[in-house]
């Protein structure tokens, strides 16, 4: 009886791989988190850089004899903080996964909105509290329920993810759509806000693959597995140059038909989507989440979209202040009218039509004498 008792204690052997497992999960959160801390802090650092220029801006046009803006040391420092925010996002996105990265751009709309209440000496709405703290607790609902995805982005794995059936049928129906909204806004003149930022959110979707597969296979070059060398890599890097150049071009074109405050919310919550379809049917990064972590993931982004209309509605638009002539400053002329030249003219607008009646008299004087 003791033999067999000791044969079955000895004969007992403990799974081979749970430590193994156990540090590869470790290593992966860790990796996940430091994609977090970058994200995070290249939106930061994109929110200092905005309000940055933005002063300088206003500082510029309350001293119109001043040197021009882009002549500003201030100015250049909020570009270089903008181009190391931008490039923090860039190399997030070999950390962490992109339906996780996307997300936490509206930390730079929350940063934003306090940094110009407190440097910029904006008013502090109760909207923006609101919005505030809806954006904070969605963000801490996408990094609790994102979807731990533990994947080494290589050159073999984007090709292969390059050739799914599931990416072929997405990327057909993303250039059919995008053919139909690009001939309503270039054909037919459809300047709608929807179809405008559609078009940005389409292009975004390709960004931000593009930009996940060149900076996930620069992060195994640096670890010691070299991808530069595959043709892939290039073909990633001229689809991401490429699609954030006409990106960037819809997006100006937005912003110069509509106002800020419209354009700033919807294109978050559009990229968004879009980075999320691309990071779950691409990347798969959704495949093995359970039901109630996507429903929480879901419902964190439902309310950073929540908390960034709030901090952007009924925002007041900083308006330039532009010279202007006033009649008040003529010898023996009052008014309290803005006057400007008429466009298409030779006359000076309402100071020529405020001089007539002088030009009158003198002619009638002269005729007397």
């Amino acid at each position: 009886m003791a033999k067999m008792t000791s044969e079955i204690l000895f004969s007992h052997k403990p799974p081979e791989n749970t430590t193994g497992q156990s540090d590869f999960w470790d290593s992966a959160n860790k990796t996940q988190l430091l994609g977090i801390l970058i994200s995070i802090i290249g939106n930061f650092l994109i929110s200092i850089s905005l309000n940055i220029q933005k002063y300088t801006h206003v500082r510029v046009s309350k001293c119109p004899d001043s040197k021009p803006y882009y002549k500003s040391a201030l100015w250049w420092c909020a570009i270089i903080l903008m181009g190391i925010g931008e490039l923090g996002n860039f190399t997030a996105y070999g950390f962490a996964p992109a339906t996780l990265i996307a997300p936490l751009g509206c930390v730079s709309v929350i940063a934003s909105a306090v940094i110009s209440v407190i440097f910029l000496k904006e008013t502090l709405r109760a909207s923006d509290i609101l919005g505030g703290a809806l954006a904070v607790s969605g963000t801490y609902l996408l990094i609790t329920f994102a979807p731990s995805v533990a994947q080494k982005i290589t050159a073999r794995v984007v090709q292969k993810y390059s050739v799914s059936w599931h990416f072929l049928i997405y990327i057909c129906l993303e250039i059919i759509v995008f053919c139909i909204l690009l001939y309503l806004h270039e054909k037919k003149n459809v300047k709608h806000i929807v179809v405008v930022l559609m078009l940005v959110a389409l292009l975004a979707s390709l960004t931000v693959i593009s930009v996940k597969a060149v900076s996930g296979m620069i992060t195994e070059s640096v670890k010691g597995s070299l991808q530069l060398t595959y043709p892939i890599f290039y073909v990633m890097t001229v689809v991401m140059v490429a699609s954030c150049a006409f990106q960037i071009r819809f997006l100006n074109q937005a912003m110069k038909l509509f106002n800020a405050t419209e354009v700033v919310p919807i294109n978050f919550v559009f990229f968004t989507a879009s980075a999320i379809i691309a990071g779950v049917i691409f990347y798969q990064e959704f495949y093995g989440l359970a039901l109630l972590n996507i429903f929480m993931f879901l419902f964190g982004c439902l309310l950073s979209f929540l908390g960034v209309f709030l901090i952007a509605r009924n925002r007041p638009e900083s308006k330039t202040e532009h010279p202007f002539i006033d009649i008040g400053q003529v010898p023996g002329k009052t008014s309290t009218d803005k006057i400007q030249p008429e466009t298409g003219g030779t006359s000076y607008g309402a100071l020529d039509a405020e001089m007539m009646p002088l030009e009158k008299k003198d002619d009638q004087t002269g005729d007397s004498k």
